[in-house]
């Protein structure tokens, strides 16, 4: 069982936490490790799910991930060591690069994953090189040396998998070892094609129009990697690389409410708190705007806040899952290892005890000073949090996660509306095949619901910038029928042309079709759904241990007054709450309101609702008296108060230019 410090209210008011409960959770996460180790610690078998790479490489991502951990609190103490980790991951290297143990690793060639744990491997050894590389014996070097050289001239995946290469390549440079220069050049400008602008990275896709792949890669993986690269090799880390996560991070801080509850978005969530990494990273190479007690109470609220929800269980490991053990959340890649990429997030530790972070009393978020509102640009998103119930939204015009410009299913991850820290995506088999919750969707004939990918950005004409659109082509799974190329099959239908205007816990939802001229096409090879089609906007779904309570045709209330409600404009009149079969992230309940049209929905018609996610009963108790006022494309929002938001939000033009990627 975990035993955690006395806290500290003095230095530590806001979280309680100090260094010391870091140094706690690391120790007790690595010593629930061994029982599940082989006789050498080269392989851990931890209970739970298999990757799609197999068991095999399961048991070196365990070792690999949680040596870096280990590198982390070994590196950050000075080499004192009470508990041996140095010597007990030493004795698993020179198991796992022996050819001839029965505790072998993978070979690169034998499991591609085998790469990207060896980045890991090699960031831990650099960082205990007095203790544990420089003591190992020379034969154990030459076998770590020939295992990792293996990497040079091989493939790797044209997103974060870039750095996994060059940080190997690092090491061995540092060590005496091969590496190649073309290499590392190589995956140099590939990474520079993957950034967008103000601080963002694209895990993946090139050019203006393949730049929609944002998530917390662009934090714990083309933020740190960088950076970790030029402190293996002995180099300078270019300013460029220093200024952007300068930049990333003074977005990145709003992404964590009061309560240390992260904006639910993106893949692999089951690694937690790695997204600290570019945090500590950037106080570590003096690249963060965040005052030191700041980037402190953001990471161990954090922390904190999962460490409480059961990330880590009753004995000491740490599931597949968000809070607690999740399996719905995982990708075809994870495995019971995987989580222990949340290793990244105890970076922190490399900072001396009587480091400023360490140190100084922690600051508050901005959110829990005053309601935030943030333009993200590249990645096309907008995020508002409000101080009176330390809710933090994110609405999504801009990424999901698609290669190429032909109609896809959803990524529930990406491409939703909205995403939030205290509402999530509902994961059972059906919804994810059927987007509804935090969604705009033209239901066909049999009530199924549209999807949307890929987005495409549209520019509007606004009074103000907390306002964001963009058009998709409608489109609806075939199942049964012959498939085309990939061996996907879809039924397109019209365009979609959505908005959102934000004003703190409230949205005013905009949505209108318009017909697709076949000169413009993009998808023509797809069988043509004639309508006609009900217009429905899905609200937030939120969840708790207990069922939520539904309070009316048209609100979701959770633990602690968390209400969800949809309110519709005019013609948006239908409405009703979905309960769908528990999987969700935060509960074992889960339910969402919505509201949709009467009847059949009209071409060229801008359609509204107010949509609101808040634990605040003044914000819920306004939701009703937004008016919203419809001339033509003109849109005029009156708040709460009389002020107005006024926009236009125009059907498709012969002339106009729509980008899948950066505006």
């Amino acid at each position: 069982m975990l035993e955690l410090p006395s806290e500290d209210a003095v230095r530590s008011p806001h979280t309680g936490w100090t260094r010391a409960h870091w140094e706690v959770v690391a120790d007790h996460k690595l010593l629930a490790l061994r029982p599940h180790a082989s006789p050498r610690h080269a392989l851990i078998s931890l209970p739970g799910l298999s990757g799609a790479s197999g068991r095999w490489s399961d048991g070196l991502e365990a070792f690999a991930r949680t040596f870096l951990l280990a590198g982390f609190r070994v590196g950050g103490a000075g080499g004192d060591d009470p508990h041996g980790f140095a010597d007990w991951y030493a004795e698993g290297l020179a198991a796992g690069t022996d050819p001839s143990s029965p505790e072998r690793w993978p070979r690169f060639g034998e499991r591609g994953q085998a790469k990207v744990e060896a980045a890991s491997i090699a960031i831990a050894l650099h960082e205990t090189r007095p203790w544990l590389w420089d003591r190992l014996p020379e034969r154990t070097r030459e076998t770590v040396v020939e295992w990792m050289a293996e990497i040079l001239g091989t493939f790797v995946h044209t997103n974060n998998w870039i750095w996994f290469q060059n940080v190997v390549e690092g090491f061995l440079r540092s060590v005496g070892g091969p590496w190649r220069q073309d290499e590392i050049d190589r995956n140099l400008a590939v990474h520079e094609g993957f950034y967008a602008g103000d601080g963002w990275y694209s895990d993946g896709g090139k050019g203006p129009d393949g730049l929609r792949h944002f998530d917390y890669y662009s934090g714990w993986a083309l933020h740190v990697y960088p950076l970790w690269y030029h402190r293996i090799v002995g180099t300078a880390a270019p300013l460029p690389y220093r200024e952007r996560l300068v930049r990333y991070l003074d977005d990145a801080q709003y992404f964590v409410a009061p309560s240390g509850a992260p904006v639910l978005q993106g893949r692999s969530l089951t690694y937690r708190y790695a997204m600290l990494g570019p945090f500590w990273t950037g106080a570590l190479f003096d690249a963060t705007p965040l005052p030191p007690g700041r980037t402190r109470r953001l990471a161990s609220g954090v922390l904190r806040w999962f460490v409480s929800r059961g990330a880590v269980d009753d004995d000491g490991l740490q599931p597949i899952g968000w809070r607690g053990a999740f399996a719905p959340i995982r990708q075809l890649y994870t495995g019971a290892g995987s989580p222990y990429w949340s290793s990244k997030g105890f970076a922190g530790l490399l900072l001396p005890p009587d480091h400023p972070v360490w140190t100084e009393t922690e600051s508050a978020l901005p959110v829990e000073t005053a309601d935030v509102s943030v333009l993200m640009r590249p990645p096309g998103w907008l995020l508002s949090g409000t101080a009176a119930d330390g809710v933090v939204r994110l609405v999504n015009h801009g990424s999901d996660h698609i290669y190429g410009p032909r109609v896809a299913d959803d990524v529930a991850f990406y491409a939703r509306h909205g995403y939030s820290t205290h509402a999530a995506p509902s994961l059972h088999r059906e919804g994810v095949a059927h987007p509804g919750e935090s969604h705009v969707a033209l239901l066909d004939a049999g009530g199924r619901p549209s999807h949307r990918s890929p987005i495409r950005r549209l520019a509007v004409t606004a009074s103000d910038e907390a306002v964001l659109a963009s058009r998709s082509r409608a489109h609806w799974r075939e199942t049964g029928e012959p498939t085309v190329g990939d061996g996907d099959a879809f039924r397109t239908g019209p365009w979609l042309t959505t908005a959102s205007v934000l004003r703190g816990a409230l949205e005013v939802r905009l949505a209108r079709l318009d017909p697709v001229e076949l000169a413009d096409d993009p998808d023509e090879v797809w069988v043509a759904d004639a309508g006609p089609w009900v217009l429905r906007f899905g609200g937030w779904s939120i969840a708790s241990d207990t069922a939520p309570r539904v309070a009316s045709d048209d609100r979701v209330v959770a633990d602690k007054g968390l209400t969800s409600l949809v309110i519709g404009v005019g013609d948006v009149s239908a409405t009703g709450v979905a309960e769908p079969p528990g999987a969700h992230p935060l509960g074992r309940w889960s339910a969402w309101p919505w509201a949709a049209t009467s009847g059949p929905a009209a071409f060229g018609r801008v359609y509204a609702a107010v949509v609101v996610l808040s634990a605040d009963p003044a914000a819920v108790a306004a939701a009703p008296s937004v008016l919203v006022t419809v001339d033509g494309d003109d849109v005029t929002v009156t708040w709460p108060g009389g002020s107005t938001t006024t926009l236009t939000l125009p059907g498709p033009r012969p002339d106009e230019t729509l980008t899948l990627g950066s505006w």
